[in-house]
């Protein structure tokens, strides 16, 4: 979509672009529900205005703290993979420490000051974690480890408007925000959803409306998202991810304490300490380098071939629509459920082989043939005994159905 000029002017990890509401107006189905008692007295609003509301916020500076809690129900392995200890220690690299905030609850302190300063500082007890994006420059920097991490942003001051092609650079880590999260939200919603207005609520202390996005298509893990909006400028708040089986949220992330003040110019310093370890960062985009999920998954004995080995990821189907959207992994590489099995079953593999098999779910059975199905509260994944990878935000049921109708 492209962005008028008041939209280039806003900060683009902070505010959902103006064009969302045009696309939301004619693709989200709108229920005309109202936001109503349980919270703060606020005027009428309807799904639809609420949306706009967002869309033409103008917030470029603010400062507070925000907590992320996330129950995926991960596997043993998994969640001793990510590392349930906090962010802080080890490596100062953004990769590693976004990714464990997919397990637990973390603090963090937020700043931000137009597109080219935001600085996230995650807590974790007398250890700190600071990503800092300011100019040309974007720093992580590990309290623990005294490591520092560095990388150049390709889109910022005098480089910006080249290199638009690059998706992989590390400003793009300090997206973990309620508002970047609520606009990834917004785009992603179309005819398969519904969109209404809930109760008011407040959050870090102010009034706020609450945006509902239900899936229309059965089969989804996701119950529901809950958008917590400001009732005064428009800013998304609070970000709420609720299973269809119920219990606490899968994703819980919001402020709990916010200010919209211009945050004072040294909040983006960062000169590196004396004796810290410094790491430079390479952006690899376009090298045709896969994910880090798929970098993760291969570390396994035997999954590297399931996969489509080192030098590929195999061929991706995408199968479905909107919230029931299934992926297919065909590796193409004639190994299946039993190879890794076998692998992993070696005398002679890693310990970790073995745990992450005993981590997968029960064998299933369908048209498709055999396959297990390793499960979280969001994304499940079917691997089958022919070399395929069935994975998706649905149930276990959906996953079986896809691959009944894709063998």
């Amino acid at each position: 979509m492209a962005a008028n000029t008041k939209t280039s002017r806003k900060v683009a990890r902070y505010a959902v672009p103006v064009a969302v509401a045009g696309v939301a107006a004619a693709t989200v189905a709108m229920v005309p529900a109202f936001a109503n008692a349980g919270g703060p007295d606020l005027p009428k609003v309807t799904a639809q205005q609420l949306i706009e509301k967002v869309a033409a916020s103008d917030v470029q500076q603010l400062s507070g703290t925000a907590k992320i809690s996330t129950d995926l129900g991960l596997p043993k392995i998994a969640t001793g993979l990510l590392g349930g200890g906090g962010v802080a220690g080890g490596s100062a690299n953004p990769e590693d420490k976004v990714a464990q905030l997919a397990n637990g609850t973390h603090t963090f302190r937020v700043a931000a000051d137009g597109p080219d300063r935001q600085k996230l500082t995650f807590l974790d007890g007398k250890d700190e974690y600071s990503l800092i994006h300011n100019g040309d420059d974007v720093w992580g920097y590990d309290s623990k480890s005294n490591e520092v991490f560095h990388e150049k942003d390709p889109q910022s001051g005098k480089d910006a408007g080249k290199d638009k092609g690059k998706d992989h650079k590390t400003a793009d880590r300090l997206a973990a925000s309620p508002q970047k999260m609520a606009e990834e939200l917004l785009k992603a919603a179309g005819p398969t959803t519904d969109v209404s207005v809930g109760d008011t609520a407040q959050v870090a202390g102010r009034d706020a409306y609450q945006l509902v996005l239900k899936p229309k298509q059965s089969g989804s893990t996701v119950g529901s998202v809950q958008i917590a909006v400001d009732a005064k400028n428009g800013v998304p708040l609070r970000v709420q991810l609720l299973s269809s089986q119920g219990g606490k949220p899968i994703v819980d992330a919001g402020f709990t304490k916010v200010d919209f003040a211009k945050p004072a110019a040294d909040t983006f310093a960062f000169t590196p300490p004396k004796g810290a370890k410094l790491t430079e960062g390479v952006d690899e985009a376009g090298k045709g380098d896969k994910g880090e999920g798929f970098k993760a998954l291969e570390s396994f004995p035997g999954l590297d071939g399931l996969l489509g080995g080192p030098n590929g990821r195999g061929d991706v189907k995408v199968l479905g629509e909107g919230w029931a959207t299934v992926a297919r992994i065909d590796s193409g590489a004639g190994k299946g459920l039993k190879d890794f099995e076998n692998s992993a079953n070696d005398k002679n593999a890693p310990k970790g082989a073995k745990q992450f098999l005993d981590s997968l779910g029960d064998k299933v059975t369908g048209k498709f043939g055999e396959g297990r199905v390793l499960s979280t509260r969001l994304v499940n994944a079917l691997v089958t005994d022919d070399g395929k990878v069935y994975v998706g935000a649905v149930t276990k049921d959906a996953l079986v159905k896809a691959a009944d109708a894709n063998k």
